[in-house]
């Protein structure tokens, strides 16, 4: 009974907890937008001999999102100069000296591009067995070498944008059926996450000691 409260209470808070997460983040984001100084005094026009009177609140939000977006545009621009690639690595390199800081800053950058570039870059994750009984996760990234060996990026855990490039023989790696968000989870998460089929598997094996018991 104790562990069926449990799993629901947890079950809703899992749905809920973002939910209201991002709902506070989108209220403080408009609240933060809102209190740009932006002097805007629209002066009301007519559609159809109808008075539309815009607040210069919305209108000074809307002009605030138009100057980020294309500070964002700027900035990705100058991300693919060779000056840029160095002021990136740069920030890195400070952000991952900041104890606490360089895991938030280090899952948003991951989340962000994960969002924004998707993971087709990344092929199917493959298991690599480096000592005996031992498996690492890793992924396929389509290219080989000269002399035919697999080309894979081995990432680290948690933040998967270090790693290491390696080259193996085809047969030193054994295909998986998991799905790249699936092997993602698990490292973006350090081992403690679990994908659909098996937090349902672990669900039906509580069912059954709790009906037995």
């Amino acid at each position: 009974m104790a562990s069926t409260w449990k799993r629901d209470f947890a079950s809703g808070l899992i749905v809920l907890a973002p939910l209201l997460v991002t709902v506070v983040v989108l209220v403080w984001l408009y609240n933060r937008l809102k209190a740009v100084p932006i002097r805007i005094d629209p002066d009301p026009f007519f559609i159809f001999g109808a008075e539309i009177d815009l607040s210069p609140e919305p209108l000074g939000v809307l002009l605030t999102i138009v100057v980020f977006v294309l500070l964002v545009f700027a900035v990705g621009y100058l991300m693919r100069t060779a000056f840029g690639a160095i002021v990136e690595s740069a920030i890195d390199d400070l952000m991952n000296r900041l104890p606490g800081l360089r895991v938030v800053y280090n899952a948003s950058k991951m989340a962000a591009e994960t969002a924004l570039t998707g993971t087709d870059e990344l092929q199917a994750p493959v298991k690599l067995e480096p000592w005996n009984g031992m498996r690492m996760t890793a992924f396929l990234t389509g290219k080989t070498t000269e002399d035919g060996r697999e080309v894979l990026f081995l990432p680290t855990a948690p933040n998967i944008t270090t790693g290491f490039v390696i080259e193996v023989e085809p047969e030193q790696y054994t295909k998986t059926d998991e799905r790249v968000e699936e092997a993602l989870t698990r490292i973006l998460s350090a081992g403690f996450g679990e994908s659909d089929e098996q937090a349902a598997q672990i669900d039906v094996e509580e069912l059954a000691e709790s009906d037995s018991s």
